[in-house]
């Protein structure tokens, strides 16, 4: 299960240089978190629907709160009792709250790494290379309260060597060459793309025990 993650500062530049990104006219690059937990609202990469900063269709950034609302939910957000921050990639395109978001609204979310857990301690997990990444995300625009709400998950998978003594399950961590491709709806077998990243594309190490009480006390629940 992939409950927090982290995301460094990502420059304009750096999401360009990755991806045909539209930035939002005068508008700095989202700030870094050290400590995302479901919840909350963080950046997405999607293809731009109708009515945005974005030429429709343009790829472009937008902030969604981490836990996925179906299209069908007409309810309270707080009347919201089953748990949607993650989607299993197994049995995705079949799910009641899922599928309607794989077929038509597939997202990137940006992130530096991310955290499992382990007899109750952290252990945070990166690229080797350093720089940055993205996890295969699913987004909603759900009706709350007579209000748009984009709201996203991210896709798990079953994990890697290098994850599997820790955890039993992991984010699936797109190739940049992928990126469009997963974006892209007309894609005939996303399916395929919903698999492990070999073990030695990342590192890890024991986190700061705090990362599971606080929100954001920057780099230094890293431990690194």
């Amino acid at each position: 299960m992939t409950s927090r993650f982290f995301r460094r500062a990502i420059s304009w530049a750096d999401y360009r240089a990755a991806i045909d990104l539209v930035p939002p006219p005068g508008v700095d690059a989202p700030e870094a978190e050290y400590n995302i937990p479901p919840g909350t609202h963080v950046p997405i990469l999607r293809r731009a629907p109708e009515g945005e900063y974005a030429p429709r269709h343009a790829i472009q950034i937008a902030p969604a709160y981490w836990g996925l609302v179906p299209v069908w939910w007409k309810q309270p957000l707080s009347d919201k009792k089953f748990a949607s921050f993650n989607a299993r990639a197994e049995g995705v395109e079949s799910s009641n709250v899922f599928s309607g978001a794989f077929r038509q609204n597939r997202c990137l979310v940006p992130a530096s790494g991310f955290y499992v857990w382990s007899d109750g301690l952290p252990f945070a997990f990166a690229p080797a290379a350093g720089g940055w990444m993205c996890f295969a995300g699913l987004w909603s625009r759900a009706m709350i309260d007579g209000s748009e709400f984009d709201t996203f998950a991210i896709i798990t998978c079953e994990p890697n060597l290098g994850v599997a003594g820790l955890a039993n399950s992991m984010p699936v961590i797109l190739a940049p060459k992928d990126y469009t491709r997963w974006l892209d709806t007309r894609e005939r077998d996303p399916q395929a793309l919903l698999k492990p990243c070999p073990s030695d594309a990342l590192r890890a190490w024991p986190a700061n025990p705090a990362v599971g009480n606080v929100r954001n006390q920057g780099e230094a629940l890293l431990g690194e």
